[in-house]
């Protein structure tokens, strides 16, 4: 197969959603139907039936939660599609934005019940802010909810978004019958058998057609020609490059729980989703179908299999096509370095693959060379922007809980921050390493995984601060910045790349000290990095 049309069969995405909306079935549904798993692990109130495939770090097991990205690839239609799963819950917001600089679109799972919730807002704000294709499917529609016409209100309203539905339900919760694809004009019935669920489309070309009133009764046919008339005329038409440049957003509805609407949506998204985009460097734009090789690391994730305590670098294959065992420049370190067992993923199986292609997500062995944004080339030097990290909302000292374990501690921390749960600094005053987290749950995490990956255990001494500033000053030896360095000198930390931080107790502290030093910046955001793409 010719290299551009290996590009155009790719399509890489990711599922956001707030915690609960149905992210984790829906990705299992869809493994379900390229073939990739036989039968899907629902995630149940916090008790797993059979542990979704996606899911596979023990914590998440336990809560019911997916806390770490997943990468998951399988075939369908002849297209190779690659799914980042993202962990919904707020706490582990930075991970997903990350995972947002990685994909060329995204699904947006919302409940029909709660509809858009504030995870959802934020997620769908940094998509808006790169233009990233957004589909949306509105889950759960076997349960009661909210009206449809209700919902696409809100979305529009609360996600700033332009939405036009390509399927419509007929009913819902106890008087669900169905699902009208709009495009492909035909009916999927609901059976509320998932396995049977495939097989029950049939095609209605005319609304007016007297066989829908024999299949859904003459009230809900009724209902659904009202609301489908009602649907041209309010909504705009579908566009696909409206929709590419992200300036216009299809909905699908259905339930993944009962794998209803999932094939719709799938076959929509074939359909019209983007296959891999040109990507911004900080010197050019980087185009898909470029000779040379190039590709950047959004994740790191260490213990992927707790027998063999390995560390596996994601990369996003970006341009060119990534050979096994081929030299590449890592652009940060100038070097070069080999690779002689690149793993691809099938749902939860790891398989070594001889060579990549844009849109691919590559698994590279670690062995510490790699932190998250570094950049892979086949010899140019190159830096993808948007991989950035925001200040801390949470702050606390870590403690070594047993002394004899003091170098497994400073191993497991290491490793873990290089992946990205937290970000860990060392005050200069003392030395004593202080970990930020976006969100409490982190907290758990990382004593959880100290423990059970790498055999140390740690305590916690929560610390104040109200935010971490990394320091930009154009003159280090300036009197204003020796001052600065003195006056301050308890609150001033490094990050892990020897960045100076200043810790900020107050708002009004902050607000004070930027007043007192005005030729010194304080940025919220790692300077190294701009957020915008």
């Amino acid at each position: 197969m010719k290299f551009k049309d290996q590009i155009a069969r790719r399509r890489t995405f990711g599922i956001i959603s707030h915690p609960d909306a149905g992210k984790t079935t829906l990705t299992e549904k869809l493994l379900l139907y390229g073939g990739a798993i036989q039968e899907a692990g629902a995630v149940k109130s916090n008790k797993i039936k059979k542990g979704a495939a996606s899911d596979f770090m023990e914590i998440e097991r336990q809560r019911g939660i997916s806390v770490a990205t997943s990468v998951l690839a399988f075939e369908y239609d002849n297209k190779k599609i690659n799914i980042l799963d993202t962990p919904g819950h707020k706490d582990f917001a930075e991970d997903t934005f990350r995972t947002l600089t990685a994909v060329d679109s995204v699904i947006v799972v919302i409940d029909v019940a709660k509809g858009v919730e504030e995870q959802t807002e934020k997620l769908v704000e940094v998509c808006r802010m790169r233009n990233i294709p957004i589909i949306v499917f509105i889950n759960k529609m076997d349960r009661e909810g909210k009206d449809a016409f209700d919902l696409m209100d809100e979305i529009e309203q609360k996600l700033h978004l332009r939405v036009t539905p390509l399927s419509f339900p007929i009913g819902m919760g106890y008087d669900l019958k169905g699902i009208y694809n709009i495009a492909k004009k035909n009916v999927n019935l609901f059976t509320g058998d998932s396995v049977k669920q495939r097989k029950n489309l049939i095609s209605i070309n005319d609304l007016a057609d007297p066989k829908l009133d024999e299949l859904v009764g003459s009230k809900a046919a009724e209902t659904l020609r009202e609301e489908i008339e009602l649907v041209t005329g309010i909504y705009p038409e579908y566009n696909r490059q409206e929709y590419l440049d992200g300036k216009l957003q299809p909905i699908f509805f259905g339930s993944a729980l009962h794998n209803f609407g999932v094939k719709e949506l799938l076959d929509g998204f074939i359909d019209i989703a983007p296959a891999p985009r040109p990507k911004k460097a900080e010197e050019r734009l980087v185009e898909p179908d470029e000779k040379e090789f190039s590709g950047f690391v959004f994740k790191i994730h260490a213990n992927m299999d707790p027998r063999h305590r390995d560390r596996l670098a994601f990369v996003k294959v970006v341009s060119g096509v990534f050979e096994r065992n081929t030299a590449y420049k890592h652009v940060r370190l100038d070097k070069n370095l080999k690779f002689s067992s690149p793993n691809a993923f099938f749902a939860e199986k790891k398989e070594i693959v001889d060579e990549s292609f844009p849109g691919d997500i590559v698994g590279l062995h670690d062995t510490g060379n790699f932190k998250i944004g570094d950049t892979l080339t086949a010899g140019e030097d190159l830096h993808y922007k948007g991989i950035p990290s925001f200040s801390p909302e949470h702050f606390r000292y870590i403690n070594n809980a047993d002394p004899m374990k003091s170098k497994q501690l400073a191993k497991g921390v290491d490793q873990l921050m290089d992946e990205g749960v937290a970000q860990l600094f060392t005050l200069e005053l003392n030395g004593r390493k202080v970990i930020g987290t976006v969100g409490a749950l982190q907290f758990e995490v990382i004593q959880y995984r100290l423990e059970h990956e790498y055999g140390a255990t740690c305590s916690y001494e929560n610390l104040n601060v109200h935010k971490a500033c990394w320091v930009d000053t154009a003159d280090q030896n300036s009197d204003e910045f020796k001052d600065f360095k003195r006056v301050k000198a308890k609150f001033l930390a490094h990050d892990k790349r020897g960045q100076l931080v200043f810790f900020a107790d107050s708002a009004f502290s902050l607000q004070m000290t930027q007043q007192k030093y005005p030729s010194i910046k304080f940025h919220f955001v790692s300077e190294f990095d701009s957020i915008a793409q």
